[in-house]
């Protein structure tokens, strides 16, 4: 419990000084901080006894989140690479907590209007290069955000979406829409609290149990 606190109140740390280097600089406060991110949470949810999956998909995400602080474009595309091998993880984790909820039929056209919007105004903008990943790398992420939402609940629901803005506040740079004041300080903090989000809510759901036969069984009556 304690080794548990600990890593999480230097994954606060961490963040306070990414956070704050991008507020008000210096930035080698971020160039420092953001590696750690992703390896401070990791390592929390693992010894807070996450399954392996969930570890996974933090650790895609510190190898995107590397990569994504090189300037040139075949490291942004392996980042993102890094980012979509995480919301597969993610995926395939959230099956394992069940069924969707009886509702989940009510997000489906919402989740797949948000995606559908996210591809058709951002793609005249976006360097032709990057068009169909982008378009591919949405789609994946809408899934996990709604994964996310149907499967684990308000808490991780509400991670999934903010995973979802953060990386459209980054399209949004990429095909020359008008920023915000400090566009990474918003994009960091919406991908950052994500994550964290996407922890508590999996570490806070149950998975469902498994049959003799490996069939995963509905928890809900």
């Amino acid at each position: 419990m304690r080794a548990s606190r600990a890593l999480l109140a230097a994954f606060a740390l961490a963040t306070a000084v990414d956070l704050v280097s991008l507020a008000v600089g210096p930035h080698a406060g971020h160039t420092v901080a953001k590696p750690l991110l992703m390896l401070l949470l990791a390592a929390y949810a693992a010894r807070a006894g996450a399954p392996r999956l969930l570890v996974a998909a933090l650790l895609c995400g510190w190898g995107g989140d590397v990569l994504l602080m090189s300037g040139a474009d075949l490291a942004f595309l392996a980042g993102m690479a890094c980012f979509a091998a995480g919301h597969v993880c993610y995926l395939v984790l959230f099956r394992s907590y069940g069924p969707p909820r009886p509702r989940a039929a009510l997000l489906a056209p919402a989740y797949g209007l948000v995606a559908l919007t996210l591809v058709v105004l951002l793609w005249p903008g976006l360097p032709a290069g990057l068009r169909v990943p982008v378009a591919c790398y949405s789609t994946l992420l809408t899934a996990m955000a709604y994964g996310a939402a149907t499967r684990l609940g308000r808490t991780a629901g509400l991670g999934g979406a903010l995973f979802l803005l953060s990386d459209s506040l980054l399209a949004t740079g990429l095909a020359g829409w008008p920023q915000l004041p400090r566009p990474d300080l918003w994009t960091m903090l919406t991908y950052v609290v994500a994550q964290f989000l996407l922890v508590r809510g999996a570490l806070g759901a149950r998975p469902a149990p498994v049959t003799a036969y490996g069939e995963v069984r509905s928890t809900t009556p």
